[in-house]
């Protein structure tokens, strides 16, 4: 899918998503990444769902945002509640669902300027 809405000052934006994709600012990225509106991590280790730990999050866990979406791939599926629990006590959202849903959720909660980002796993 394709994505075009123009969200102001955000240095990265999700223009788009599909099988085995993601495009920010029209760039494709073919591997799993976590990215907010400054930054963009293209090195995030888990490729695969069944991969997920607690330390895959460390690095949002250090400066967290007010939520943070976990994009699961083609489907969603919920993560090892030690996970959810690292969240829950540090009282940031933690909201899990579908990459294209994550896609599109994260750009929705980037253009209200909340902080926010986006752990997405390839669909």
């Amino acid at each position: 899918m394709k994505m075009t809405e123009d969200f102001g000052t955000a240095t990265h934006l999700i223009t788009g998503y599909g099988p085995g994709m993601v495009r920010i600012n029209e760039t494709p990225h073919t591997t799993s990444l976590i990215v907010t509106p400054e930054t963009l991590d293209t090195a995030w280790a888990p490729e695969r769902f069944e991969e997920l730990d607690l330390a895959c999050f460390c690095s949002v866990l250090e400066d967290p945002p007010e939520i943070v979406i976990l994009g699961t791939g083609a489907s969603q599926r919920f993560p090892p509640r030690e996970i959810l629990a690292a969240f829950r006590s540090r009282s940031i959202g933690f909201e899990v669902m579908d990459t294209g849903a994550a896609c599109r959720t994260y750009n929705i909660i980037m253009a209200e300027g909340r902080p926010v980002a986006a752990a997405l796993l390839m669909i």
